[in-house]
């Protein structure tokens, strides 16, 4: 959870995945619809995918036991080697070399790393620099005073060298120069059209494919050829979210059901809506839409009183 995500957003997550998966055998005997449910809102859902998957490899191959050997931890799905290394550190203390965001930047300053970090070259002299410092025991511990040095010290901006514990050894003149990046991808407009269609409480979803696979979204609408009678004026929901190198605009639009595809499509009730995984950019979508709709019946009722 913790990969591309801050902490603070994912403790209410841990929090309630442990409560619903407490072992590795309940997490790899559910189905993946309730493991996407569960991660749903925490983004890049390969991660759950990937540790339902691993899930089911370490009940069948490892009886259930997490492995603590890093290279049998890289075998399994999603698990490159700073997460072998991380589990194997923190959860075996294992004196291995890290490197992540916080690290990364100590590292970087402290060895005068000039190569941009998400090179190549500077990812692997990030990893022989972390290799240098590794003590043995407790590994744990040295790792968690790392990653707190670069979080609270040595962070991004104003670095505070004055109160560095480690300044003495640090061979970078401009602390605040380092780490160097790669100039970034430029940022893609996309627009995706859907269209929300209901009978009474119930509400049409289709099963995706594509980017959330194995989620409910609202079904995907081609503009092109559709004749402007058979479309609300306007989308009646329009919001922006970011999905790696994309600028999404979501336009959500009202239409009839005219064709139901019972292969990817299906209806559900209202009160159904919570206990299946919908994308989040979606469930506001439809939350914004059932909100609209009760305020709606609220102010007719009372004009009728």
């Amino acid at each position: 959870m913790l990969q591309q995500t801050q902490v603070a957003a994912v403790v209410p997550y841990y929090n309630r995945w442990l409560r619903r998966f407490p072992t590795i055998r309940s997490l790899a005997r559910a189905t993946e619809s309730d493991v996407l449910h569960a991660w749903q809102g925490l983004g890049y859902y390969a991660r759950a995918r990937n540790l339902h998957r691993c899930s089911k490899l370490i009940d069948e191959k490892f009886g259930g036991i997490f492995p603590s050997d890093p290279n049998e931890l890289k075998s399994l799905p999603g698990i490159g080697r700073y997460t072998a290394n991380a589990i194997a550190a923190f959860a075996f203390d294992q004196p291995l070399p890290l490197v992540e965001a916080n690290t990364g930047r100590v590292l970087a300053r402290l060895f005068n790393v000039r190569d941009p970090i998400d090179s190549s070259s500077g990812r692997r002299k990030l990893w022989e620099s972390s290799a240098k410092l590794v003590c043995s025991k407790p590994a744990r511990d040295f790792q968690n005073a790392m990653m707190d040095l670069g979080s609270l010290i040595c962070i991004v901006r104003n670095p505070r060298c004055q109160i560095c514990p480690v300044r003495k050894f640090c061979r970078v003149r401009d602390p605040a120069s380092l780490p160097r990046k790669r100039k970034r991808a430029a940022i893609v407009p996309l627009i995706e059209s859907h269209r929300l269609c209901t009978i009474g409480d119930a509400l049409l979803l289709e099963q995706c494919y594509q980017r959330w696979r194995g989620m409910w979204i609202l079904p995907r609408l081609e503009l092109d050829g559709l004749k402007p009678s058979s479309l609300s004026p306007r989308p009646i929901h329009t919001s922006v979210f970011p999905f790696t190198n994309h600028r999404v605009t979501l336009r959500v639009y009202r239409q009839r059901a005219h064709h139901v595809d019972p292969r990817v499509q299906r209806w559900f009730r209202k009160e159904e809506l919570n206990a299946i995984p919908i994308p989040s950019p979606h469930r506001r979508a439809i939350n914004a839409f059932f909100t609209s709709k009760r305020a709606a019946e609220s102010h007719r009722k009372r004009s009728l009183e």
